[in-house]
Order: C-alpha cells, then sequence, then structure tokens
C-alpha cells in the first residue's frame, strides 16, 4: 500500500500537477500542504502557480496549483 506522499508524487508524475482539490477527491488526502513540507524535507522541490476560478456559487476562489520543480 502506498503511502500519501508516494501518491502524491506519482499524482504529479501522471497528471503534471495536484491541487488540495485534487489530493482530497482522488487520493483522499486532506492535509497537502503538511504532505509536501515532509516531501521538501526529504529533498523534492515544487514550484507552484496561482489559480484563480469561480466555484459553483460563481464565487471567484484563489488556490495553488504544484508542480515538481525539473531536476537540472
Amino acid at each position: 500500500m502506498k503511502n500519501q506522499k508516494e501518491k502524491i508524487i506519482e499524482h504529479i508524475k501522471k497528471y503534471g500537477s495536484i491541487t488540495s482539490y485534487e489530493a482530497y477527491i482522488d487520493l483522499g488526502i486532506t492535509q497537502l500542504g503538511a504532505r509536501l513540507d515532509d516531501l521538501k524535507k526529504e529533498g523534492y522541490e515544487f514550484e507552484t502557480e496561482w489559480i484563480t476560478k469561480k466555484n459553483k456559487d460563481e464565487t471567484i476562489v484563489n488556490f495553488k496549483k504544484y508542480y515538481l520543480k525539473e531536476q537540472e
């Protein structure tokens, strides 16, 4: 069975990025930020992008999308 950190890395590699919503809906992970901090301590680096969209109530919301930083 994969742990949450492995699931996050696998998701990013498969889909290119991850948001907290995707982590919750697709992976059942409620604390994406905490797991990303754990991964950073293990040497992973991430790039972020702020996304602005309207939610189902037409309210504008902002959230981050996380990408694995390209290794040079």
